[in-house]
C-alpha cells in the first residue's frame, strides 16, 4: 500500500484511477485499481509497452491525450 501511495503522490497526473508519471521514453501509465495494468506511451500518444488489453489502452491513450496540456513543463 505504501508503494501505491508513493506512486500516486509522484504521478504529474492522475485521471480516473490511472497515475501518468514522465520519464526518459515519454510517460509511464499504472491502473491504480489494478497494478498489473501498466503501459508506456511516447509523448505524441504512441504504445511503446503495455500489459494492457486494447480495449483499455484505447481508454488510457485518449485520457492521455485529452489531459496532456496538464503535463507541460
Amino acid at each position: 500500500m505504501n508503494d501505491l501511495k508513493k506512486i500516486a503522490d509522484n504521478a504529474d497526473l492522475i485521471v480516473n484511477g490511472y497515475a501518468f508519471t514522465k520519464c526518459d521514453l515519454g510517460y509511464r501509465v499504472l491502473n491504480i485499481n489494478n497494478v498489473q495494468k501498466a503501459l508506456v506511451i511516447s509523448p505524441e500518444g504512441e504504445l511503446l509497452e503495455t500489459t494492457m488489453d486494447d480495449i483499455e489502452v484505447r481508454i488510457v491513450v485518449d485520457y492521455f491525450l485529452k489531459n496532456k496540456k496538464f503535463m507541460e513543463d
